[in-house]
């Protein structure tokens, strides 16, 4: 292992057993209500202070094969967000979060021993997260030769080591970083939910996009447009790292609601837990020549963005070079108004527990007595290894009643819990 990364991997390695060995308890998930990082996004690109200074720039660079017709490599799309599956060489696979509201990409420390070189890392951002101690740490930075995603070569790329252990568990899959936005400023990139597929195209031998053409705002580091909420306009991060349909910052436009925002799950971020405000817009929301009927809204303090609730209808192409976006929709979509439902737990996943980090106040669980740090073992007497993220929200869609079965010492305890609408 090279210097830099051995050093920058102990650095990470630390936090996290110093966290384990104070609280009992691993570091904080990105987020913990499907299985979503929507603010991690939103952390990548709010909590950068800056580039460090280093000896000489990054200089980026993409290479993919001359040919007409994209590169096009299958997806997986899980919990409503966008991974692709790597391998070039006697190595991995390695599977990405391909983010397009991340300005870094991250990889794991795993990752980073394998390719990372000696060379510092120059013109990174610098990324702050909560460190073991409540205060905050510093992500460290390393210089990869090349992230290579089927015929496509993405060379001199600098990245930020994350230890995505805590990731893996929420997604039921190991997964060995995100690719953020930036990384395919020389590409045109379509993300095709309804067909889980990703393409590639060079940036200046692409074809115009298909779908509805929108501009992109600002620096074109994420990709941020505008939106129509009611008759007023609302400028929006389309956020491949985010579940939900739209994450609203009421500081940035005062809405007005069919369902008032009620108190949620709790949430896991970056800088600390929060609990989830959630309720339904009176507005009707047009996006990409769709609409969307009075949309289910989470109010945050972050920059108003989309999530996979909108997103997954669309076949999404990224023109980051001339600042376009073009949307396709899936014409089986729908904008029609669907109950929000829930158990009024909220979990941190692992192999053989889930570990409940939020209660829903005033829900059928919180009345039967369930309580943050219990441990879930089985649910519908199955184990819970066996619920992917997909297959658990499938259930609480669908089940009137959900049987839990909780673990404390080693006495297992039953606790049928009725599911709800937590926003009609």
């Amino acid at each position: 292992m090279n210097s830099v990364v051995k050093s920058a991997v102990v650095r990470i390695s630390q936090v996290f057993r110093s966290r384990r060995m104070q609280t009992g308890r691993p570091w904080p998930p990105l987020r913990v209500l499907t299985s979503g990082l929507w603010l991690l996004t939103s952390g990548l690109g709010l909590l950068t202070t800056g580039c460090a200074t280093r000896p000489r720039p990054t200089v980026h660079r993409t290479v993919l094969p001359p040919r007409p017709a994209p590169l096009v490599l299958p997806a997986e799309i899980v919990g409503g967000h966008f991974f692709v599956v790597t391998q070039w060489d006697d190595h991995g696979p390695w599977r990405f979060m391909v983010d397009t509201g991340s300005t870094a990409t991250l990889v794991s420390p795993e990752f980073a021993r394998r390719y990372a070189t000696d060379e510092p890392a120059a013109d990174m951002p610098a990324v702050r997260v909560r460190s073991a101690d409540g205060g905050s740490t510093q992500l460290p930075g390393v210089r990869l030769p090349a992230i290579v995603l089927g015929t496509a070569r993405f060379e001199n790329v600098t990245a930020l080591i994350y230890d995505c252990g805590e990731l893996s568990g929420q997604f039921g899959r190991k997964i060995d970083g995100i690719l953020g936005f930036p990384l395919f400023r020389e590409t045109v990139l379509a993300l095709d939910y309804p067909r889980a597929g990703l393409q590639l195209l060079p940036a200046a031998a692409a074809p115009p996009l298909a779908g509805e053409v929108w501009p992109m705002i600002g620096d074109r580091s994420r990709p941020v447009i505008p939106t129509r909420l009611g008759g007023r306009t609302l400028n929006v991060l389309l956020d491949s790292g985010a579940d939900g349909m739209l994450h609203l910052n009421p500081a940035e436009l005062e809405p007005g609601y069919a369902v008032p925002p009620r108190p949620g799950v709790t949430v896991g971020t970056l800088t600390g837990d929060r609990l989830q405000e959630i309720g339904r817009l009176a507005d009707d929301l047009g996006v990409g020549g769709a609409l969307f009927t009075r949309p289910v809204v989470e109010l945050t303090d972050q920059p108003s963005s989309l999530g996979s609730d909108v997103l997954r209808q669309f076949r999404l192409t990224f023109d980051q070079e001339h600042g376009r976006v073009g949307f396709e929709r899936d014409p089986g979509a729908s904008g029609a108004v669907v109950p929000v439902r829930s158990a009024g737990l909220s979990f941190r996943r692992y192999p053989a527990y889930w570990r409940v980090v939020g209660v829903v106040p005033g829900s059928p669980a919180d009345a039967a007595g369930i309580e943050t740090g219990d441990l879930v073992i089985r649910v519908n007497d199955e184990r819970v290894e066996r619920w992917d993220p997909d297959r658990y929200d499938v259930l609480v869609r669908t089940a009137a009643v959900i049987d839990f079965t909780l673990l404390n010492g080693r006495v297992e305890t039953p606790a049928r819990i009725p599911t709800f609408d937590l926003v009609p």
